[in-house]
């Protein structure tokens, strides 16, 4: 799931990177996709994609494990059966709480992904002289720089990102296949709803959350060219020097990116999770 996510989202990825850190140097996503292309050619869409598809492969792994794990939680916690079917609410609150686990595998690898897609922004602005074009150059710099620690740079604004977006996600989801399955089973489904929904779910948590990564991008780019201020510092500065609407720089390759990304992930995780089932039925 994470795999299909990060083939089919990542050069609208790279473009929200690129305009939430440096929204004066591009005038929309045509004008980013083009200076990208110029600059450093088809292979700069897919720059982080070495650490985006850990990271996806990773948070994926961790939240779907947790996801199931919270649903019983929650189940206890209302008092029902543990083979009771959840409510779309519930299922909602339970990807809420395991977005949270998934965020301490997600930080790290999201840190060095976000340094990797803006590196060519950040020599042409003259906030650092010599850029890292390997993952392991980038990895080595933070280890060196700032301690393992400073992989962790933007937990607090990941934190405050996934733990709400993914009660939108999880949510948006699950109330979009329960509209296309309207009285038949949600494992029923075909693909093409499922994209939908997934689709659904991946807006909902973006359009939920967006202004508070633009700020975790920002930490976690400009943090390369020193200290860099915590998430209430960054906002305020951002918002007093740039305003509100900086906020929601490279919304628009987010929201493509959101929905064939985020479609291309429960695609392929529903039928992959079929294949296993049916694996382990056999046996």
């Amino acid at each position: 799931g994470g795999t299909a996510c990060v083939v089919t989202g990542q050069p609208f990825d790279t473009a929200k990177v690129k305009m939430q850190t440096f929204p004066d140097m591009y005038k929309g996503i045509v004008d980013c996709f083009v200076k990208t292309y110029k600059q450093v050619g088809f292979r700069g869409f897919y720059k982080g994609t070495t650490p985006a598809l850990v990271a996806n492969i990773a948070e994926n792994s961790v939240l779907f494990m947790c996801y199931g794990f919270c649903q019983q939680i929650v189940r206890r916690i209302v008092g029902v059966d543990r083979k009771t079917k959840l409510s779309d609410l519930q299922n909602a609150a339970a990807g809420s709480f395991a977005s949270a686990f998934a965020t301490l595998v997600l930080c790290p690898t999201e840190l060095v992904k976000c340094r990797l897609q803006a590196m060519h922004e950040m020599q042409l602005s003259g906030k650092i002289i010599q850029g890292h074009n390997t993952v392991w150059s980038v990895v080595k710099s933070v280890i060196q720089k700032d301690g393992p620690l400073g992989f962790y740079r933007g937990l607090s604004s990941t934190l405050l990102r996934e733990v709400p977006g993914y009660f939108f996600f999880f949510g948006g989801y699950e109330l979009s296949r329960t509209f296309f399955a309207s009285g038949r089973s949600k494992d029923e489904l075909g693909p093409i709803p499922l994209i939908l929904s997934g689709g659904f779910g991946g807006s909902c948590l973006w359009i939920a959350v967006y202004p508070v990564d633009c700020v975790k991008s920002r930490i976690q780019v400009l943090s390369m060219a020193g200290k860099q201020t915590g998430f209430m510092g960054t906002f305020v500065s951002l918002v007093r020097t740039e305003g509100v609407l900086a906020l929601y720089s490279g919304l628009k390759p987010t929201m493509i990116r959101a929905f064939l990304a985020n479609g291309a992930l429960f695609l392929a995780y529903e039928y992959s999770r079929k294949l296993m089932m049916k694996q382990i039925d056999s046996y």
